[in-house]
């Protein structure tokens, strides 16, 4: 059986990554691919219980970026191999919210850790598991923050950080799209939805002929 397509989307929160996964997977439907959806941190029920504390729950207020980097790691060790390596093999296309450039960006350069370090974990929790295409939705950080401000529902721990902290998520994910421009791909995030949802999928078809009927 033919080996599946792994596809994540990155970028800072705000950025309408939501939306583009949205739109992809409804097409991927329509084309009558198997496509899996899922997120980081989550995607199990015991990454979910990591996300809870990651994100919303009050005990995770204290946490330092030490314990941050190690409990993403754990989410997507468990995540890599009961959904996302399964999914590959049956030969699905996996779409991810996210997957290790966010903790490349968001720990190892926005906490200031230690960039190899933060490598070493990330090799370690993904057992090599790399995306075949990563979609970079890219936007001034001001805008994004102010998106964030408009949502109905309160900031959760990442959401709430002070700008400065995702203008450095914005410099360290440029930085990584840089060094890797053949699994990067940079997508101006304030295009309107449905442009930038078929700049998505003409760029797939263009990358992976063959793989796609529509």
């Amino acid at each position: 059986m033919r080996r599946g397509l792994f596809v994540t989307f990155e970028g800072s929160e705000g950025c309408g990554k939501s939306t583009q996964i949205g739109r992809l997977s409804a097409w991927l439907h329509e084309t009558a691919r198997p496509c899996l959806t899922t997120r980081e941190p989550g995607g199990t029920a015991a990454g979910d219980r990591m996300r809870d504390l990651l994100q919303h729950a009050p005990e995770g207020r204290a946490l330092v970026p030490e314990a941050e980097l190690f409990l993403f790691a754990a989410s997507r060790a468990q995540h890599v191999r009961e959904v996302i390596r399964p999914a590959l093999e049956r030969g699905e296309v996996v779409i991810s919210d996210r997957f290790h450039d966010s903790t490349a960006v968001y720990q190892g350069v926005a906490r200031q850790l230690d960039p190899q370090m933060t490598r070493t974990v990330n090799r370690f929790a993904t057992g090599d598991t790399v995306p075949d295409v990563t979609f970079l939705l890219d936007m001034d950080a001001g805008d994004a923050h102010r998106r964030i401000a408009k949502r109905d529902q309160p900031a959760d721990r990442m959401e709430g950080e002070p700008l400065a902290f995702y203008e450095a998520v914005r410099r360290g994910y440029l930085l990584a799209a840089a060094d890797e421009p053949a699994r990067f791909v940079v997508l101006d995030a304030t295009r309107p939805e449905e442009e930038l949802a078929a700049q998505i999928r003409g760029i797939l078809r263009e990358k992976f002929h063959g793989f796609f009927t529509r």
